[in-house]
């Protein structure tokens, strides 16, 4: 099981925090960060349900993370192990995931896909998505597989989309000349895009398209 402490930081100030595997006395609270980390327009019936959660705690333990600042729950983060191909890329938020309920769990899957990190607005400036989905880069090496995966939201492109293609806009914003606030930030958390998947997720920001990106483990 996973358990790190480490201190974040609130400006200058040294908060202590800790990454966790998740538990069903969490499930109340990891449904009310959704609540408040995805808001409208983002669909509701998206945040998880407990089914959902038992289901992350009860297949794939190790992939089921969160993170605690002073003692109160801020993030969570969800894995899956699924089996990839570079050359077959295109698919959907709901087929790899069964819909959130990862009953595609492979335990001999080549990949740990994340189905989702969320962080609760008031601490998303202390660094913990960051430190949450390096916690999987350690998940990946520990269990020797090939790649961290996942598909990043582009909740910028939707005021781009009438000049450009989402593919020309994931590549403005890997040069630089466009910050998008996910696709961005998994940029600066060592993530490489791959492609640009239709259909992702029903999403108006993004316009339905997400970004497939990777981490490779240096140590495979």
């Amino acid at each position: 099981m996973y358990y790190k402490g480490f201190y974040a930081f609130e400006h200058k100030t040294p908060v202590p925090a800790v990454i966790r595997n998740y538990t069903e006395d969490d499930f109340t609270e990891l449904i009310n960060i959704q609540s408040e980390a995805f808001p409208p327009p983002y669909p509701s019936e998206l945040w998880w349900n407990r089914e959902q959660l038992l289901n992350h705690t009860t297949l794939f333990p190790e992939g089921a993370l969160c993170v605690e600042v002073n003692g109160e729950l801020a993030g969570s983060v969800t894995g899956l192990k699924i089996d990839f191909d570079r050359e077959s890329t295109a698919h959907t938020w709901a087929e790899v995931t069964a819909n959130g309920y990862i009953t595609t769990h492979k335990p001999d899957g080549n990949t740990l896909y994340i189905a989702d990190v969320c962080v609760r607005p008031k601490y998303r400036k202390l660094g913990l998505g960051k430190e949450l989905i390096q916690s999987l880069y350690h998940v990946v090496v520990e269990q020797k597989l090939e790649r961290l995966l996942g598909a990043g939201r582009m909740p910028g492109y939707h005021k781009q989309a009438p000049e450009m293609t989402a593919e020309q806009y994931l590549g403005n914003v890997v040069s630089g000349e466009i910050i998008d606030p996910v696709i961005t930030f998994l940029l600066r958390c060592g993530r490489t895009p791959i492609g640009v998947a239709a259909d992702y997720l029903e999403d108006e920001e993004s316009c339905n398209y997400a970004a497939l990106m990777e981490w490779r483990n240096p140590f495979r």
